[in-house]
Parts: C-alpha cells; structure tokens; sequence
C-alpha cells in the first residue's frame, strides 16, 4: 500500500512542476486515486489522504496576487528590521539612492508594483543588500562605501529589483509550500491517516515566517542570483547606465568581503559572478556617460 501511495504522490508532483493547470492536477491525480482504489492498491484512508495533498497543492499552485506579494514582502522587510537599524544620517543620500532606483525601475518591465519600489539604507558596516517581494530594497552603509561610481551602485539596486521582478521569493515560497503539503499528508498516509485540508492549510500560513527569513538567511541559489545578474545588466542598460557597473562592483566586492558575512554568505563569490556576467555583457551598446554622473555621486556621499 504505501508503494501505492509512493507512485501516486510522485505523479502529483511531476504534473505540478510542469506546471500543468490546477484544474488538470485535479483530474488527473484523482484518476489515478480511484484506478488505485479499484485495483486494491489503496483504501479509503489513503484515498482520503492522497485527496488531501491534491487540493494543497493545487491551492499551492494559485497565483500570487500583487497585494499578497506585498503584504508577504513586508513580512520579510520586518525581518530584516529586527536584525539591523535603519540608518537616517542623510536624507539627500536616501533620496539619491531612491532617483537612481526610480531610474532603473521606470525603463523596466515592471515600472509598477502594488506599493512602488523604495531604497532604505541599513546602519551596519556589513557589505549586503536585500530586496522583498513588496518592493522594499535594503542596502548597508557599507556596500555603499564600497562603490566607486553611481553606475557600480545602480549596479547593486538592479540586482535586487531583478530579484523583485524575477520573483524569486515568491518562487521559493511557493515551492516550499508544495513541500509541506507533500511532507504532511506522506506522514498521514503512512502513519496519522486523516489529516484535515486545514490542517494542512495552518502548516502553509506557519510556514511562511519560516520561509521569508530563510530567503534573507541563505541567500537564493547560484542559478537565481546569475539570473538576476544577467537582468541587471539589460535593466542598467535600458536606464542608461553601464551594464559593466554591475562588473565594477562585483569587482570592489571581491577585494573586500569575505566568505563568512554579507553579500559573501548567501550570494555566489565575486568571481564567479564575473565569470558569469562577462559573457553577456558585450551584448549591450550604451554610450558612456558615466562622467556626467561624477560629480552628484561624490556629493550625495
């Protein structure tokens, strides 16, 4: 029986990440529940339980409207406030770094979101930044010592609007919700046959927490972090900064971090994300105009 249960969670799981409609899900995993059930591979509690994790995942696999995306940002953004203070020591250099983020985000693909994008700086030396689903970009006073040019500090809020924009958080969270639903009901079916589609509800909404302090904590993995690299570069360029900016400070960075704090704990190292954006970046052709900027990045810091 529990071989029975094996396949058939499986097969749910191999429709749901080929993104087939939830609706397709339903039909297709119940099929296979009730063929099961006839052949006597199954009974009713099993059925029960494997008609739990369908509904789970199929909810799982709802999209995520653009108020929850900023209410679970926020979420994300408290996080972060409860492990570092917000630094108020210039508002012109909070205002500053705000134009050069509206700049990026207005030329882009998603010119709006449902609260707008906005650029706080944290009071911490460490060398990081964080951005969240809702919107809110963090970068530390130290990162931002750590820039040579407006067009290496375009560089860092490009990344994390890619972040924004790519959805990676919401990603992650979404497939972390799959998991538990899975993790859940494997459990009942193999031990505490009959738990509830609520329970399994309550075990996505504690969840969350879980998960918004995870993506600060760990950091995104090496394909997402190259893939939002790679959207930096075209939305820097469709702004009309140097897409080698982001190459600029990935190059201060690595004369700079270590592998133990910041930027270099949840992100590939430098190099390697050099490696990665020097292959694309001679796709771009923006004039240099990086001279222009000189004088109004020396006087906002």
């Amino acid at each position: 029986m529990k071989n029975g249960i094996g396949i058939l969670l499986i097969i749910t799981v191999v429709f749901a990440g080929a993104a087939v409609s939830c609706k397709h899900i339903m039909a297709i995993t119940d099929f296979g529940v009730q063929a099961a059930k006839t052949a006597g591979i199954i009974d009713q509690n099993a059925v029960n339980a494997i008609n739990a994790s369908n509904r789970a995942i199929s909810s799982a696999l709802e999209e995520i409207t653009p108020e929850q995306e900023y209410y679970i940002g926020r979420a994300v953004a408290a996080n972060i406030l409860s492990n570092y203070r917000l630094w108020n020591g210039s508002q012109a250099l909070t205002n500053y770094l705000n134009r050069i983020c509206a700049a990026i985000t207005i030329n882009s693909p998603r010119p709006e979101i449902y609260n707008g994008y906005h650029v706080a700086i944290l009071n911490s030396n460490d060398i990081n930044a964080f951005a969240t689903s809702g919107g809110h970009i963090f970068i530390t006073r130290g990162l931002i010592n750590a820039a040579k040019t407006e067009d290496a500090l375009a560089g860092v809020i490009a990344h994390e609007i890619a972040h924004i924009q790519l959805r990676h958080s919401i990603r992650a969270i979404r497939t972390s919700r799959i998991t538990q639903a899975l993790v859940a009901t494997g459990a009942a079916a193999g031990a505490v046959v009959g738990i509830s589609l609520d329970e399994l509800t309550d075990i996505f909404n504690e969840s969350v927490g879980e998960i918004v302090s995870t993506l600060v904590n760990n950091g995104y993995s090496q394909a997402q972090e190259f893939d939002a690299d790679n959207t930096a570069m075209r939305l820097l360029a469709s702004a009309g900064y140097s897409p080698s900016g982001l190459i600029d400070m990935l190059r201060e960075l690595s004369a700079v971090q270590t592998s133990s704090s910041g930027f270099g704990k949840t992100h590939p190292t430098p190099a390697q994300r050099i490696t990665n954006a020097e292959r694309t970046v001679g796709n771009y052709s923006v004039a240099d105009t990086h001279s222009y900027r000189r004088a109004r990045f020396s006087l906002a810091r």
